[in-house]
């Protein structure tokens, strides 16, 4: 199974909302902590749900099941914490919130899903450790990045 990742940072809408038709995604999941912030143009929470529906019927989602904590996020960005840290706390955080059991494995197996975070770079966003904790626990996830 995959799973897509996507940022909208240093993005311009046309080649944001381009990579999600190209790929053929039909579930945008907002894995945001603050997704209604004015600073995210296009992609604040209610704009993005009217552009992703009016333009080919994808659905978006927010799950704050898959969000930091506001202390986590603080202490990374903020206070300029060390990402192995952060990574850590993460982990921690999902094995907690049981999110392999709470989040149905059907729910990504039936439609195409981008996992949609404000980071640039997946390497050290927690899109991509969501989807490292989910190989561990269904194993057969595969990570695309958009």
């Amino acid at each position: 199974m995959e799973i897509f990742t996507i940022d909208f940072t240093k993005t311009p809408a046309v080649e944001f909302f381009g990579r999600l038709k190209k790929a053929g995604i039909r579930r945008l999941l907002d894995v945001r902590l603050n997704n209604t912030s004015q600073l995210a143009a296009y992609a604040n929470r209610d704009d993005l749900k009217y552009f992703v529906g009016a333009i080919w019927d994808v659905t978006y989602e927010h799950e704050p099941l898959l969000t930091p904590t506001e202390d986590m996020l603080d202490a990374f960005k903020k206070r300029k914490g060390r990402w192995q840290v952060y990574d850590a706390h993460f982990m921690s955080l999902m094995a907690k919130r049981q999110i392999d059991v709470k989040l149905k494995r059907d729910r990504f197996e039936s439609t195409l899903i981008a996992l949609l975070c404000r980071e640039h770079i997946a390497e050290h966003c927690h899109r991509r450790l969501i989807i490292t904790y989910l190989q561990e626990k269904w194993l057969s996830v595969r990570a695309v990045h958009l």
